[in-house]
């Protein structure tokens, strides 16, 4: 049987002339709609056969794919979590009906739940690499909507002078200062400090601290 109902949703499942069975949910409880679906989909897969268009994929096809690409990937648990989340707005939908109106009312829900801008924006990162890659590597679409990132907030950086650098382990028991110089000799990102040499302190960078 071509229809199929899974809880309240009608589902489809197809054989393409090329012999590829294609299972794809309707998004719709009503088996009217469902029909039209299906029929659409039978004369969109004909067409792919015997005129050669370009298939018209769904956005879980594009999370299938990218989760295989990237599962060596160390972040992958967490591309997992925020997919979930983003499936209850894109289940379904057709890569080229994801528009600018559409991901914009995934930030505002987003945003409703609480979320910081950057944590928002972490979800719309992943969503525009997927749709990059839809574009770019896997030639699913021709073109793609742009990805406004939400404004985070900045925080101004500054080094420790070597003067507050010397305070501040004066000021500290002798076995926290000798756990801060190291952490002070070992900071990342920072500046070397070429003074630092016969000052009783380690010829090595140090740590940039949020002022």
């Amino acid at each position: 049987m071509s229809l199929r109902k899974r809880g309240t949703t009608w589902w489809v499942d197809v054989i393409a002339p090329n012999g590829e069975r294609i299972r794809r949910t309707t998004g719709t409880a009503s088996k009217a709609l469902a029909q039209e679906f299906h029929d659409r989909l039978k004369v969109e897969l004909w067409r792919l056969s015997k005129l050669d268009e370009k298939p018209r994929r769904v956005w879980n096809e594009a999370v299938v794919r990218w989760l295989k690409e990237q599962s060596h990937k160390a972040s992958r648990k967490d591309d997992v979590a925020k997919l979930r989340w983003l499936d209850t707005y894109l289940r379904g939908k057709e890569l080229t009906a994801i528009n600018r109106a559409l991901i914009d009312r995934i930030t505002e829900a987003k945003l409703a739940e609480g979320c910081s801008n950057a944590t928002v924006n972490r979800v719309l990162a992943l969503l525009r690499a997927i749709l990059r890659k839809c574009m770019n590597d896997w030639e699913w679409l021709d073109r793609i909507p742009r990805v406004r990132m939400l404004r985070e907030p900045t925080r101004r950086i500054r080094f420790l002078t070597q003067d507050e650098a010397q305070r501040l382990l004066a000021e500290l028991p002798e076995h926290l200062a000798d756990m801060a110089a190291f952490t002070l000799a070992t900071g990342l990102r920072a500046e070397r400090w070429p003074h630092a040499v016969g000052q009783g302190l380690p010829d090595r960078k140090w740590i940039a601290l949020p002022g």
